[in-house]
């Protein structure tokens, strides 16, 4: 018994020696019986027995997240840690037992899943946007071009509104030639002609003995190329860009801080050529200088000035129909139209060449011979002649004006037989248009007959009988009052602010009203600036761009060019592309549909 009692203990004193450390204390095992009582009995599609809460949040997503079975008087108590109490108060529960082991490891990981309550603002919805967020969205949208800058900050444009005053001659006293300089330097742009051998012909700003000397540095500059064979067309000082056009013994310069491109301002330059060729002609010209290259040119031009810096300033302002090239017509309806057409061809003389109906600078009506039509530069000169200068206006009454049409016939005369008719003038107070011109309509006849001014004096009269029986003579003056179509009425709900749109087959525009918007001196030019560069991006040499999109800090522009038409358009910073696409669309559907009141289609012919 004792040998049998000895055996275990030293089997027990070995086994002591080579046990490994005690494992941690265990919580005591529930009995089966009691565990059972704790198993989940109602119906779930949890993973686990947690509940399964879903929150709504104020944009109208909804998120779900889960939190531990507290209210259950079964649940198993469990003991957190820091570690875990901070783990759970961010949505995670601690690995402790079965059922947290039936939870992924993805769910535990901060880094790839946010916690529950905030897993439909990372991850689920990014995709959705509320009622609410379309709203804020559509109400961004609607913001207008050029409201993030305003005209008194430090802007380019903040002065622009005294670019066409005056600059004091040398009669007044209170102005030094130091501050009169400085004040010539502050202009944005200007125009400038001489000739061949140095003498001042016209500027836009200042009188030629201020600037006399600054003409000798452009003229000694450009005879150097000249004299290498390799005519110097411009170049680029500062932010300020020179272009220079040679025409014959004459040199036109452009100066410009607008950001007009070089084919944009030799444009302008050869529309102020085409000025002097309609009071010259082109043989008179060169006779003056074959015979004396050192004439100088002011005393044959002299009262002609006021043409030439109306002609200027409407290039500084903006003008769609030098940039586009085209006319803009007055809008009627196409029965309207035939019929004083109609009216026209029935009292037609016969030394009539052209005839012509303008309300407020838009053409309204032109009859032609088969063989002939008006080039848009010679009717661009006639309008500026009427509309712009007041020259004519002034008069009042009957005018008789000899004038050359260069883009008809650069070598001799026609003669222009012009009428202004009576019309009603805005109310006092109202808002203008301030590109629409005035309402008044003249009626203009042209012909090669010097001695045909009764002629056309009786047809005058025989046509504004006609137009009056009819009631045409009203519609014209109702349609010119009420001016161009605004964008509420063009294309309702779209965010564009403003377009152009020409019709290359007819070479005519068309445009809505710039109020309100666009009512301003300086929100027009930031508006024709963008307009200039869209034009100028567009029609770059070698590209091959049809449709061009730009985003700005202050705008959102499209221009889009097709054989048959050439678009431009502009809307508010916020707007999208989408948004963008779609009023053009609209905007091209609704030109589509009113292109035979829009534009004068062949007109009337005889």
């Amino acid at each position: 018994m004792g040998m049998g009692e000895a055996g275990p203990s030293a089997a027990a004193g070995t086994q002591s020696e080579e046990r490994p450390p005690p494992l941690p204390p265990r919580s005591s095992p529930t009995p089966a019986v009691e565990r059972s009582s704790h198993l989940q009995s109602k119906p779930t599609t949890a993973l686990s027995s947690m509940n399964i809460q879903t929150l709504s949040f104020p944009d109208g997503s909804r998120g779900t997240f889960s939190t531990t079975n507290d209210n259950d008087a079964g649940a198993p108590e469990h003991s957190s840690t820091p570690a875990s109490l901070g783990a759970a108060s961010v949505g995670f529960n601690p690995i402790g037992n079965d059922i947290d082991e039936s939870m992924s490891v993805m769910s535990l990981a901060p880094t790839l899943r946010p916690p529950g309550d905030l897993e439909s603002l990372l991850i689920g919805d990014m995709g959705k946007r509320s009622p609410a967020w379309a709203l804020l969205r559509s109400q961004s949208a609607a913001v207008q071009p050029f409201e993030t800058i305003r005209a008194e900050e430090s802007t380019a444009l903040a002065e622009f509104a005294a670019e066409f005053d005056d600059i004091p001659d040398e009669t007044e006293k209170n102005w030094s030639d130091e501050d009169r300089l400085k004040l010539w330097e502050s202009k944005l742009k200007h125009f400038m002609i001489l000739s061949s051998a140095g003498k001042p012909i016209y500027s836009r700003h200042g009188d030629l003995g201020l600037i006399n000397s600054s003409m000798g540095v452009v003229q000694t500059i450009i005879s150097f190329y000249e004299g290498a064979k390799n005519p110097l067309l411009g170049f680029t000082a500062g932010n300020t860009r020179f272009v220079i056009v040679t025409e014959g013994p004459l040199y036109f310069v452009a100066i410009s801080r607008l950001g007009e491109s070089d084919s944009q301002l030799r444009a302008q330059l050869d529309a102020l050529y085409m000025q002097i060729l309609s009071t010259l002609t082109l043989p008179t010209l060169i006779n003056i200088f074959a015979n004396r290259p050192s004439t100088d040119l002011r005393k044959p031009l002299q009262g002609t000035e006021t043409l030439l810096s109306s002609l200027a300033d409407s290039f500084t302002r903006g003008s769609p129909s030098a940039l586009l090239g085209s006319l803009e017509c007055l809008r009627l309806r196409k029965s309207h139209r035939h019929a004083i057409n109609n009216a026209f061809l029935r009292t037609r003389t016969e030394k009539l060449l052209y005839g012509l109906i303008v309300a407020g600078g838009r053409l309204v009506s032109v009859i032609r011979p088969r063989r002939h039509s008006l080039h848009p530069s010679d009717l661009q000169l006639i309008f500026n002649m009427l509309f712009e200068s007041g020259g004519i206006k002034a008069g009042g009454g009957e005018n008789w004006i000899p004038l050359c049409l260069p883009a008809f016939n650069n070598r001799g005369y026609l003669y222009m037989y012009v009428s202004f008719l009576d019309s009603h003038s805005a109310e006092p107070g109202s808002e203008r248009d301030p590109s629409a011109g005035n309402e008044e309509i003249a009626i203009i006849l042209i012909s090669p007959d010097k001695e045909s001014f009764f002629d056309l004096q009786q047809m005058r009269d025989d046509v504004v009988t006609e137009l009056k029986k009819k009631g045409h003579l009203d519609l014209i003056k109702s349609a010119a009052q009420h001016g161009r179509a605004t964008m509420n009425e063009i294309a309702p709900g779209t965010h564009v602010s403003h377009f152009l749109f020409k019709s290359r087959a007819n070479v005519q525009f068309c445009m809505p009203s710039l109020l309100p918007a666009f009512s301003n001196l300086i929100s027009h030019r930031r508006l024709m600036s963008l307009y200039h560069n869209l034009h100028a991006t567009i029609h770059a040499k070698h590209t091959h761009v049809k449709v061009l999109h730009c985003v700005g800090e202050d705008s959102t522009s499209l221009a889009w060019i097709t054989p048959i038409f050439e678009f431009y358009c502009v809307a508010g910073p916020n707007a999208s592309r989408t948004v963008m696409t779609q009023g053009a669309n609209k905007i091209i559907q609704w030109a589509k549909r009113e292109e035979e009141r829009l534009f004068i289609i062949g007109g009337g012919v005889f």
